[in-house]
């Protein structure tokens, strides 16, 4: 097989790929279609990892996963990770691109990397397309949709798809202040940044300390859920896909929950700029009544999610000032973070009263 590359419109990300070597791994797996990859396109979305939508000589396409040009340590096992979760749960009822290969080998590209279905569909941030934009039955629809997906996910029992050693649960609640505070301090690696300007984070990290619930329910977390980690349909009012799972362990189903309303509604409602979104009561009812899990700390988790959040985003920030990551997306997660930390406070603040 002639493993160069055949079609000018393939796309290597100024570097990104190599096409001789990629051509011949594809070759040699049982992935969808036949024949060479004739074009590539980089995909938009994503600040983290990159995406390219590959059409093979017969038409099939699929979407190559990869990290970013300046790998973290960890890139090349974020990589495998999430093509292993994708094939466990896999028909287990949450929306999700297939994990058709996974590449251990770094000398391929230069990176792991995985092979997925290319899912139809729209992140659902900014204006709405098509009858969401005209009807708000369509909107509710796909807001609970969201909740539905997460409540899927923390019914599966790690134990039955394989995934029981996918993390370390026991004294999961009790480390995760001194997890991210670490991460936290981990950037002063970076040349040139200078620390966090993150005003109430450790007033943040100690209130949850002090507040933290006495149950824990070990589940599959996503660990990043909010609108522009999934795809709706186009047809129908609901998601496609759930996407991004590189932050995915074990933990307490309750984080995604919390991480997609202060994601999505900050501590009012889930409504966007189009009106007919569920609010934060109906979504976290649907979550209630899908999984029965207890949601009376979801104060809690809300504040741990903007916690968490809020420290992994000034990650990029740091690798911004170091040179290893655009200077403008990491002024604009840094604001992020800040906000975060302010919802933080108003949480705290509500329940302190």
């Amino acid at each position: 097989m002639d493993t160069t590359p055949v079609d000018e419109t393939l796309d290597d990300g100024d570097g990104l790929l190599f096409w001789p070597s990629l051509q011949a791994w594809i070759a040699d797996r049982d992935v969808p279609g036949e024949g060479p990859v004739v074009s590539s396109r980089q995909m938009a979305g994503g600040t983290q990892n990159n995406l390219f939508l590959l059409t093979r000589a017969d038409g099939t396409t699929m979407v190559l996963r990869r990290p970013p040009r300046h790998p973290r340590p960890n890139s090349d096992e974020t990589m495998l990770r999430e093509a292993r979760v994708l094939t466990a749960i896999a028909g287990r009822g949450v929306p999700q691109p297939v994990c058709h290969a996974a590449c251990d080998d770094p000398s391929v590209i230069g990176t792991c990397f995985f092979l997925m279905s290319a899912v139809d569909g729209f992140a659902p941030v900014g204006p709405l397309p098509g009858r969401y934009a005209t009807d708000p039955d369509w909107r509710h629809r796909l807001g609970l949709s969201m909740v539905d997906a997460i409540s899927a996910l923390a019914l599966i029992s790690p134990e039955e798809v394989g995934l029981a050693d996918f993390g370390h649960p026991d004294g999961w609640l009790e480390r995760q202040v001194g997890r991210w505070r670490s991460q936290l301090e981990s950037y002063a690696a970076f040349d040139g940044y200078r620390g966090p300007d993150l005003p109430g984070v450790d007033w943040v990290g100690a209130w949850l300390d002090d507040h933290r619930p006495t149950d824990f329910h070990c589940g599959i977390i996503h660990g990043d859920y909010h609108l522009a980690n999934v795809l709706a349909a186009h047809d129908r009012p609901e998601l496609a896909a759930v996407l991004d799972w590189e932050l995915t362990t074990l933990g307490d189903p309750r984080l995604d929950l919390a991480w997609l309303l202060i994601t999505s509604g900050g501590v009012g409602s889930f409504e966007t700029a189009a009106d007919g979104f569920p609010t934060t009561d109906e979504l976290v009812v649907r979550y209630g009544e899908g999984t029965g899990l207890p949601l009376d700390d979801l104060t809690w988790w809300r504040t741990l999610a903007c916690y968490k959040l809020g420290i992994i985003l000034e990650g990029t920030n740091a690798r911004a000032v170091a040179g290893r990551a655009p200077v403008e997306t990491g002024r604009d997660l840094h604001q992020r973070a800040v906000l975060l930390f302010e919802q933080a406070g108003y949480l705290i603040e509500g329940v302190d009263r």
